[in-house]
């Protein structure tokens, strides 16, 4: 569906990477790499999305790194639509509105590193959580946003030790607040 409206591949990737997880940040021969695109391409997207104040970029180790310009007043309704166009907003709303005590849901893998995939992986930090009920709703998501969704549930006492192994995990919900 996005690519029916941005038509650049390139843009969609960018997007994706730097606005669904709002602490990635990256730098023009990382994203060639990743990509497998010229750098030429990359380059054109990235100024033009600097230049809009979509994304800011810094020095590190002689390096140019952009990363989202979280202030930009478009930035929640970018990220917002990406995680709607992923399936993100699917999956809160049907899989853990009613699931039992949890507490936190934290995304890994290709979708938390900005790139798309058809994998999620789900974490899920909290405890008494209807299992059954999970697998229901799991395999419902599945079939409606057409990915497939890896998840695993953890305690709260296991948390420190998973964010330490997945450091490009990042927070989708928590308890609480969005």
């Amino acid at each position: 569906m996005l690519d029916t409206l941005i038509t650049s591949k390139t843009r969609i990737k960018l997007l994706l990477r730097f606005f669904l997880n709002s602490n990635a940040k990256s730098y023009l021969r990382n994203l060639e790499t990743e990509f497998d695109e010229s750098t030429n391409s990359i380059r054109v997207e990235l100024n033009r999305f600097e230049k809009a104040g979509l994304l800011v970029s810094g020095k590190e180790q002689n390096r140019k790194v952009f990363k989202a310009n979280t202030s930009h007043p478009l930035f929640p309704d970018i990220n917002n639509i990406l995680r709607k166009y992923v399936g993100f907003d699917q999956i809160i709303d049907k899989v853990l509105g009613h699931l039992g005590s949890v507490k936190k849901a934290y995304i890994t893998g290709d979708l938390a590193r900005g790139k798309d995939t058809n994998r999620i992986n789900l974490f899920l930090i909290g405890s008494e959580i209807d299992l059954d009920y999970l697998k229901r709703l799991i395999n419902k998501t599945k079939t409606l946003i057409h990915r497939d969704i890896i998840y695993k549930l953890l305690d709260e006492c296991e948390e420190v030790g998973f964010l330490e192994k997945n450091p490009e995990a990042f927070i989708i919900w928590k308890e609480n607040g969005d």
